[in-house]
Parts: C-alpha cells; sequence; structure tokens
C-alpha cells in the first residue's frame, strides 16, 4: 500500500490552510517555515530519505519527539523555543486530521506530545534615570545620531514592537489635535497610540529635515527600512554610552522589547504611588501594567487610554 505524499499534504498546508484561508502573518509563515525546514532535514539524517521521498506515516510521534529531543540537546533551545516549534507541527496535524482521516490514530499521538512547562522570568524595564541616559546617548549633530535619538524617544514613549516601530511611515504620524501614530500591529490589531508634547515637538523637527522620497519615517541612509538586527546594534552601541552616566544599565539586559516597559510614574496615574511611597514597587507595577494593557487606544480601551494620558 502506498503512503501518504507528505510533501505534497505539506505544501498545501503552507499555500492553502496559512495563506489563502487563515491569512496569518509573514512572520508566522517565517517560523513554521523553519520548524519544518529543521524537521526535514532531521528526517533525511534519521530515515536516510530525502523530503521528497517522506510519506506521512513515517512523520510519526517518536521522530518528532526525538526531533524536538535534538534540538534542545545540540542546539540548546530553551523550553519556551521548543514548545513554539511544537506548536508549529501541531497546527499541521490538525489540518492533517481533516485531509488524511485515515490516520486519525497516528496524528491523535502526535497531537497528544505535551508542550514542556518553562519558568516566567521577572518583566525587566528601564526606570526614569535609566531612560533618560539613554536618550541623551546618541550625538544629535549628525542625522544619524537625531534619528537614534527620535527613534528611541518613540519607543519608550509610544510602547510599540519593533517591527510597529521600524515600519512606521510619513502618514502614519498625526501631529495636529490629539497628536498620535497609527499601525497595524500584531494580530492585525489597527494601534492609535498618544504622543506627548515633547515626542511631537522633536517629531516636527524631524519630518522638516526627512527627505521628501522618503516614506518611512526611521530610513537608512539609502532610505530603506532598518533592519530587527541594525535596531538591537544601535540600543547595544547607546546602552554602552548611557552606562558611563547610568552604571546600573550594565546590570541589565536590554533589548528593543524593553524599551516598550519605560516605567514613567506618569503613564498609569490610576497606578502611581505618591513619592513618598516606595518607588522600585511604583515602577514595576507600572511596567506591568503598561505592558499588559498598553498605551493603545483601540475600541473601548480608547476611554481608559485617555485619562491615563491627560495627566501632566
Amino acid at each position: 500500500m502506498r503512503g501518504t505524499n507528505f510533501p505534497a499534504l505539506l505544501e498545501r498546508f503552507f499555500l492553502q490552510r496559512l495563506i489563502r484561508q487563515r491569512q496569518v502573518s509573514p512572520h508566522t509563515i517565517s517560523s513554521y517555515c523553519d520548524t519544518f525546514r529543521l524537521l526535514l532535514y532531521f528526517a533525511k539524517q534519521r530515515l536516510h530519505k530525502p523530503p521528497s521521498g517522506l510519506t506521512l506515516e513515517e512523520v510519526d510521534a517518536p521522530l518528532i519527539t526525538a526531533f524536538l529531543d535534538e534540538l534542545e540537546a545540540k542546539r540548546g533551545i530553551t523550553a519556551r523555543s521548543r514548545n513554539l516549534r511544537l506548536t508549529a507541527i501541531r497546527s499541521f496535524f490538525h489540518y492533517a486530521a481533516y485531509e488524511e482521516p485515515a490516520h486519525a490514530a497516528q496524528i491523535q499521538r502526535v497531537l497528544a506530545i505535551p508542550g514542556k512547562r518553562c519558568s516566567k522570568a521577572l518583566i525587566n524595564f528601564l526606570d526614569r534615570a535609566e531612560t533618560k541616559a539613554l536618550l541623551a546617548a546618541p550625538d544629535q549633530r549628525s542625522w544619524h545620531g537625531r534619528r537614534d535619538h527620535l527613534l528611541l524617544l518613540v519607543a519608550v514613549q509610544t510602547g510599540l514592537r519593533l517591527s510597529e516601530l521600524t515600519g512606521l511611515r510619513r502618514e502614519d504620524v498625526h501631529l495636529g489635535a490629539g497628536a498620535h501614530v497609527g499601525c497595524l500591529g500584531k494580530g492585525r490589531r489597527e494601534r492609535t497610540t498618544p504622543l506627548t508634547k515633547h515626542a511631537v515637538a522633536a517629531l516636527k523637527v524631524w519630518l522638516r529635515n526627512l527627505p521628501k522620497n522618503s516614506e518611512l519615517l526611521f530610513p537608512t541612509a539609502r532610505g530603506g527600512r532598518l533592519s530587527a538586527d541594525a535596531v538591537q546594534r544601535l540600543v547595544a552601541k547607546y546602552k554602552l554610552i548611557a552606562s558611563r552616566s547610568c552604571p546600573s544599565l550594565t546590570k541589565k539586559r536590554l533589548t528593543p522589547h524593553v524599551l516598550r516597559h519605560y516605567a514613567d510614574l506618569r503613564t498609569m496615574p490610576s497606578l502611581a504611588p505618591k513619592p513618598a511611597e516606595n518607588g522600585e514597587k511604583a515602577q514595576f507595577l507600572n511596567s506591568l501594567a503598561r505592558h499588559s494593557l498598553g498605551p493603545t487606544i483601540s475600541g473601548q480601551a480608547w476611554p481608559l487610554s485617555r485619562r491615563a494620558f491627560s495627566c501632566r
């Protein structure tokens, strides 16, 4: 009996299920592609078969479990990353359950592979002094320095994700009454984030000096989009400079995502205690609230965010 063609089923999963039917984001497609690329390479080594010769029957629960174990042992991935790879595989087998019901028992065993429990670390964040030192680090006498300063300023004041920040365009910025930036964020959600007066003033100056043929708000010197690695490098660069005046930065792992956790006590006035109270506790509560709720205005979240940003 001829086995089920695994490559054909995998192709339909990506082209029909993910792209046409579910219209998942390019980031999800890329993540799933990486998972199956590693799985196909592992299957080739284990079964001595090229990807084109695999059948669905051969991609069973023991093979997938061994694949995940090898990722942890040889590639040194964390339990969280292991669970991410397993999520992609489960998504494929959920699809296969309807396409190939004759293999329901095998599919059930694959779907029964448990995810690993992992510990959740405390949220890392910057306090006001650290943020001030970081924003002062870029040399604003140069074009790159002015761009980097404004990028960091918008990041800490809006809480935008890295992909949202680097993808901002001129038309996404509104500097009139009710100044804000808008973008299509994670989960295809439209986000409208208020801007402070300081950010508005800085953006006005930047837009006047930005080349008119540049659509991006924070372009490269050639007009292209900043990559994630480029932003990571500039954050690391300015962290090193800022740590000279603010030594506490040397003890923190600073990434572009951590900029979202800026704990300004004015951001969430309902959670901000009086100055006489414990400052560290206040910073943690504000960071936690901002990470969970965010300063985003979307649908019914507008009244809450409006009050939160109405303070001085």
